[in-house]
This record gives C-alpha cells, sequence and structure tokens, in this order.
C-alpha cells in the first residue's frame, strides 16, 4: 500500500474542497442581505471541512488528526442545516440543492469511516 504523503491526496479532502468552491459559488447569488449572515455562515462551514482535514493530517498525531476529522464533521453537519434552509427559502434552487447535498452527504460518510478506522489502527506515527 502506498503511503499518503499530503492532505491532498486525501479523496475527502479533494470532494470536501469541491464542495467548498461550489458554495461560495453557490453563494454569490444570494440577496445582498445575507451577506453577512447564511453567505457568512455557509461559506466559513465549508472553508472548514477541507481546512481541519489539512491542519488535522499534518499535525502528525492521529488523536489529534481524529479530533479534526470531528470538527470537520461537525461542520458538515452545520451546514446541511445551512443548505436546507437556503433552499427552503428559495435562494438555492432544487437542483443544486441536490447536488450539494450529495456531495456532503459523501464527505460525511467518507469522514465517519476515515474516524471509525483511525480509532481502530496503530498509531501511524
Amino acid at each position: 500500500m502506498t503511503k499518503i504523503l499530503s492532505y491532498k491526496e486525501l479523496i475527502v479532502w479533494q470532494k470536501s474542497y469541491k464542495l467548498c468552491t461550489l458554495i461560495y459559488k453557490t453563494t454569490e447569488t444570494f440577496p445582498k442581505k445575507e451577506d453577512f449572515s447564511l453567505t457568512s455562515q455557509m461559506r466559513r462551514c465549508s472553508l472548514s471541512i477541507p481546512s481541519n482535514i489539512a491542519e488535522g493530517y499534518n499535525r502528525n498525531h492521529q488523536k489529534e488528526f481524529i479530533q479534526f476529522l470531528q470538527i470537520s464533521y461537525g461542520s458538515s453537519s452545520e451546514l446541511e442545516t445551512q443548505i436546507l434552509i437556503a433552499s427552503e427559502v428559495g435562494y438555492i434552487d432544487k437542483e443544486n440543492s441536490k447536488e450539494l447535498l450529495s456531495l456532503l452527504t459523501e464527505v460525511l460518510k467518507m469522514l465517519n469511516a476515515m474516524m471509525q478506522k483511525l480509532k481502530t489502527a496503530p498509531s501511524r506515527i
């Protein structure tokens, strides 16, 4: 098995990075009145997901990595709620909402699987 040398090689990071860029593009169309509320919150949450994966990976301690993955998982759950709200109030159309939620579900499943695997695996350090 090939050792992963960078967090950028992690598929969960790649998918969460893509999700973040989609959120930024999606929120560009939100009403100006949302700039300091829903737009800002969704962008911060989406940015937190790949950022915490990267930071945790580079901490080089398995327990810390798990902790940062848990933070990413929490931010993902928070973002899910915000996507649902934005969709409900008409800021995101159904097709875009479905795409975002599908990608987010993949990220959540991958984060969960990674945390479970790391909790039972011998330390990588």
